[in-house]
Order: structure tokens, then sequence, then C-alpha cells
């Protein structure tokens, strides 16, 4: 498809994608990268607002029949089946994205056991109920394609998210024990580790803690990359920038990576491997 004037065919067109959490921030890019691509999307999220204004947001992009949402908390056990019901009527999805996911900065021990397992139940056990209702069909049909939202947090937890880096951390693992249920098929699965993104959670808690230290949010970003010696960005990461690495490993071009952690982290994670 057409990319700022230059070809590039990702292969995707009449391909159905769910990208879950997908009304802002780095789960509405994947979805705008996969509609331009020609993917029929459908997005997700929370409340019907939200849904709403993300499918007037993608408009007439790509080539497809039209692009729809599911309002539901994939947290939420029976609002998963109840969206997973409404997927299934709409045909077979070729491409998952899980990218819904919760955070917050935290003291660990202020953390009690009723926000661990909410952390867990949507960053975790949201992947889980989807991929464990559409990979099968995938499998059955030959070629498929899952991508897990991760994010190097889950490689280097930060001290002050540690239920978030636990949580990716175990998304990770999701992704690496998933793949190998697809040997010698035409499905995969993998994970992307995001790094320090500017998006719309993000700039809230930069706010939040600008207001808090009586600083600028504009300081307060350049302190938070200042001190992360290794982002070799040296700013925070655009959602389109990780959006288009979710795009190729969703493509039939990436038919060779499977049960991998590809990185879009800007730098920030030092181990060559």
């Amino acid at each position: 498809m057409r990319k700022n004037g230059v070809d590039m065919d990702l292969q995707l067109a009449g391909r159905r994608a769910f990208i879950s959490g997908s009304t802002r921030g780095i789960g509405y890019a994947i979805a705008a990268e996969l509609a331009d691509e020609g993917a029929d999307v459908v997005v997700n999220g929370r409340d019907e607002a939200g849904v709403r204004a993300a499918l007037a947001g993608l408009g007439e992009r790509g080539s497809g029949p039209g692009h729809r949402g599911i309002v539901g908390d994939l947290g939420d056990a029976a609002d998963a089946a109840r969206v997973l019901a409404e997927l299934d009527a709409m045909g077979e999805v070729d491409i998952l994205v899980n990218n819904v996911g919760v955070f917050e900065l935290s003291e660990f021990a202020e953390v009690d056991d009723a926000r661990w397992l909410r952390t867990f139940e949507v960053n975790v056990m949201s992947g889980v109920r989807l991929a464990r209702h559409l990979l099968p069909g995938m499998l059955d049909r030959g070629w498929g394609r899952i991508v897990g939202v991760g994010s190097e947090s889950g490689v280097n937890v930060p001290v002050d998210m540690v239920p978030y880096g636990v949580t990716k951390a175990a998304m990770i693992a999701l992704g690496n024990g998933l793949a190998k249920h697809t040997r010698g098929t035409g499905v995969t699965v993998n994970t992307v580790l995001g790094g320090p993104c500017d998006s719309d959670g993000v700039r809230a808690s930069v706010a939040a803690v600008a207001a808090a230290h009586g600083v600028s949010e504009s300081a307060m970003r350049a302190s938070i990359i200042g001190q992360n010696r290794t982002s070799l960005l040296g700013r925070f990461i655009e959602p389109a920038e990780i959006a288009r690495l979710v795009a190729y490993l969703a493509s039939p071009l990436a038919s060779a990576t499977n049960g991998a952690a590809v990185r879009a982290d800007g730098g920030v994670l030092t181990a060559m491997l």
C-alpha cells in the first residue's frame, strides 16, 4: 500500500484484524496502520464513545468493505466472552493484536491484591482469552498472526511499575509458548517490546508527576529521557513507530519470524540478544 508516496505492500488486503484496546494511543496507531495496508479492522475499547471516535478517525482508510468496533472490557471474563461472540458474528479473524494494557506508577508495598489481579486480568488474561478462542481457527485455516504489544519493562522491570513489568514478562512468555503450537503451519505468534512511548497514558502520567514536582511537562519529559542513559533515541517513541513493526509482523512478509520478542525500544535495552 502507499506510504508517504512510496509503494510498500504488506499483502494485508482482505485480512481481518482485531486489535484490543485500540481507541487511542498505540492501539489506535496499529489500527490505522493495518487499515492503511488494506486490512479490515475491528477496534475495541471499554466505552462506546471511544469506539465511535476511533472508527470516525479511521474514516475511509484502506480498501476493504469497512471497519467495525466492539465495546467491551477484555479484563472481565464475562464481557470478554460477549466480545468474542460479537467478533465471531463478523467472520474469521486473521490477525489478533493483543494490545490492551494498564499501568500505574506505584510503590510495590502499596499495591494490594485487587490492583495486582486487575493488572493481570487486563494485561495477561485478555490475551489468553482472545488467543484461546482465535488461535484454533487460524491453525485450521493454515494462516494467521498473533502479535502481542509488550514492553521493555517486561525484560527490565521498573522499580516503580513492578506489577506492569511482571505482567509484561508474562506476555512475552505467553507469546513464546503459543508459538510452539504453530509448528509447520502458516501461523506465527510474536511480541513487540516497545520502549518509552508518547502514548495517551504516558502523557497523563508525565503530567501528573510534573504537577506533583512543580515543574513543566516538557522539563519532566526531558528529565525522564535524560535519566535513561541507554535510550539511543534520546526521545519518546511515537505510537506510529511501534505500529509499523506490528504491521510488518502481522503480514505474510514476516513468515520466518515466530516465537520472537522483537524490539522497538529505542535502544533502552542494553543486552545484545
